[in-house]
């Protein structure tokens, strides 16, 4: 699998080794997932920032807001196309939401791209069932990476916020 990093957003070289932690984000969410992809799919994540992500999030989800990551999949890609799709991870909301819920800026971006990464593949969290699976596997690859449980509750109640 081909994994491209854009940093389109000079704030997020605060995270050290940002595009080794995506791939590799990538690679244990597949792996986690147990998906079948073909050998030669691509995969885009694009850190940006919150205005280029509340321009996408108001264009194709008609919420004029910045969310903190979105995911774009490409029609058929589960059918063996080679461009599997797009996730795109939002810089001052990333960063607001590990500072609300206690967690480190590298884990809570690790989470947003395994959760987006997840969306390209099939899974979503519309149900309480769905929810729960999705969650599941966030845990095992926030584990893996070596992060904590990214759905823990800390001091100020019950962390999350993947949109």
């Amino acid at each position: 699998m081909e994994i491209d990093v854009n940093v389109a957003a000079p704030a997020w070289r605060r995270v050290a080794d940002l595009e080794d932690l995506a791939k590799e984000c990538v690679r244990q969410s597949l792996a986690i997932s147990e998906a079948t992809l073909a050998p030669e799919c691509e995969i885009s994540v694009t850190f940006c920032n919150d205005a280029a992500i509340q321009e996408l999030n108001a264009e194709w989800r008609g919420k004029d807001q910045p969310t903190n990551v979105l995911s774009f999949p490409t029609p058929g890609a589960l059918e063996r196309k080679p461009l599997l799709g797009d996730v795109i991870v939002a810089f001052e909301t990333v960063v607001k939401e590990a500072e609300q819920q206690g967690k480190l800026l590298r884990a809570h971006t690790a989470h947003m791209v395994a959760h987006g990464f997840l969306h390209l593949i099939g899974y979503d969290h519309e149900t309480a069932a769905e929810a729960e699976r999705m969650e599941a596997l966030e845990r095992k690859i926030a584990m893996a990476l070596g992060f904590p449980d990214p759905y823990a509750e800390d001091a100020d109640g019950p962390a999350g916020g993947a949109n």
